[in-house]
C-alpha cells in the first residue's frame, strides 16, 4: 500500500510506501528535506504534520518531546506513513542552509577504476549521516592540519557511504598514499560539505555537462540526482579524456544514453593512442561542445567540472556563444589552488 505526501510551502508531492519513512521516501525521489543523523536523535528532520496520520512504531524517538506531538510536530526520518499526509518542512535549497560538521569515516570499500583512479566508499558512524546537495565536496583533514579536497560522487538520496573518486598525482604524497597505503577499514577525518557547484532546482532547462578527468565525480553525482527526481529534460554530457583508458566509468554514462532518451552522451580524446577507433571524437571538449550547438547556449545551463584551463576556457567560449554567466556552474577544483602544497 502507498500513500501521498503533500509538501508545504513547495507544492512539491511524492509517494510513500507502507513501512517507509517520511524522510527516506524525499530522498528517493530528491527532494532536499532537512536531516542529520537519521535514527531519531538529533532533531533536524522536525518538521509538521498538518495532516494525516504517522507512526513510530513501539518507542517515540528521543527528538521528540510530548510538546513537540501536542504541537503537530513530526520527525520526519523515522515517522511511517498511516495515511495521506501534508507536511511542512523547510526544502534545503542552498548550501548554506546545511551544517558543515566534522566527522570520522572508515574506509567501507576501495578499488580501482583505473590504473590511476582510486574509488572511495567511505562509512560514517552508525548514527549519523552528512547532508549535502548533489556535486558538493569534502575536505579531508591530515594529521599534520592541512586537507585536501575531493567532489562527492553520489547523489544525497544514496547516502549511506560517501563515495570519491581520486586521480593518482606523480609526486603526490596523499594521493600516492591513498594508492599505496590506504587500506579498507582505517580512518579519516573529514570536513563537510563544502561549495557551490550544486544542481539548480528552480532551474528548468536543457543541461550541458562538461567533465574533464576525475571532474566525472561530482556530475556522476548530479546526474543520479536528477534521475531520481524523474526530471524530463535534454542531458548533454561530454567527458574530456586524454585516451579511453581515462574514462573510467564508460559503461556508465553509456547506459544512460542507452535507457534515457533524452540523455545524451559524449566522450572527447585529447591523446588518443594510435589503436582508438578511427570515428571518436578529438580536441578539446569546450571545442566539441561549441560545434554540437551552433546555434548558441542562450537556452541552456551548463555544468563544468574539472581543470581549471578546462573550466575557464569553457567558459570564456560559450559565453561568446550566448551562454548567460548566471547560467554557468563550474567546479574548476578552484578550492584546492591555495593548498597547491597538499598533494
Amino acid at each position: 500500500m502507498s500513500f501521498t505526501v503533500h509538501v508545504k510551502p513547495s507544492g512539491h508531492q511524492f509517494q510513500i510506501q507502507e513501512g517507509e519513512s517520511v524522510l527516506e521516501a524525499a530522498l528517493k525521489k530528491g527532494y532536499a528535506f532537512p536531516y542529520g543523523c537519521r535514527n531519531g536523535v538529533c532533531g533536524s528532520c522536525k518538521g509538521k504534520l498538518l495532516s494525516g496520520e504517522v507512526d513510530y512504531g513501539t518507542n517515540t524517538p528521543p527528538a521528540l518531546s510530548n510538546e513537540d506531538i501536542q504541537n503537530g510536530m513530526a520527525l520526519f526520518c523515522q515517522a511511517r506513513a498511516c495515511s495521506d499526509l501534508t507536511v511542512e518542512v523547510k526544502e534545503v535549497a542552498a548550501a548554506e542552509d546545511i551544517e558543515i560538521r566534522i566527522m570520522p569515516t572508515k574506509v567501507h570499500k576501495k578499488d580501482f577504476l583505473a590504473d590511476d583512479v582510486v574509488r572511495l566508499f567511505l562509512k560514517l558512524p552508525n548514527h549519523e549521516r552528512m547532508q549535502f546537495l548533489a556535486g558538493q565536496y569534502i575536505d579531508i583533514l591530515l594529521k599534520d592540519g592541512r586537507r585536501r579536497s575531493f567532489s562527492i560522487a553520489n547523489a544525497p538520496h544514496d547516502d549511506a557511504y560517501i563515495e570519491l573518486h581520486i586521480r593518482h598525482v606523480d609526486g603526490g604524497d596523499f594521493t600516492g598514499y591513498v594508492v599505496d597505503e590506504l587500506h579498507e577499514k582505517d580512518i579519516l577525518r573529514i570536513e563537510g560539505p563544502h561549495g557551490n557547484f550544486f544542481l539548480r532546482e528552480d532551474k528548468h532547462r536543457p543541461m550541458i555537462f562538461m567533465a574533464g578527468g576525475t571532474g566525472f565525480a561530482p556530475i556522476k553525482g548530479i546526474i543520479e540526482h536528477i534521475l531520481a527526481e524523474n526530471v524530463d529534460l535534454p542531458m548533454y554530457l561530454y567527458w574530456g579524456v586524454r585516451d579511453k583508458k581515462d574514462l573510467y566509468m564508460a559503461e556508465l554514462a553509456e547506459k544512460w544514453a542507452k535507457y534515457l532518451p533524452n540523455f545524451h552522451f559524449m566522450p572527447v580524446f585529447s591523446q588518443p593512442s594510435a589503436d582508438i577507433a578511427k570515428d571518436v571524437r578529438t580536441g578539446y571538449v569546450h571545442e566539441a561542445i561549441v560545434a554540437d550547438f551552433p546555434d548558441g547556449f542562450a537556452d541552456y545551463d551548463i555544468y563544468a567540472s574539472g581543470p581549471p584551463a578546462m573550466v575557464n576556457a569553457g567558459f570564456e567560449a560559450f559565453k561568446a556563444n550566448g551562454l548567460a554567466e548566471d547560467s554557468f556552474f563550474s567546479d574548476a577544483f578552484e578550492f584546492q589552488t591555495p593548498k597547491a602544497a597538499i598533494k
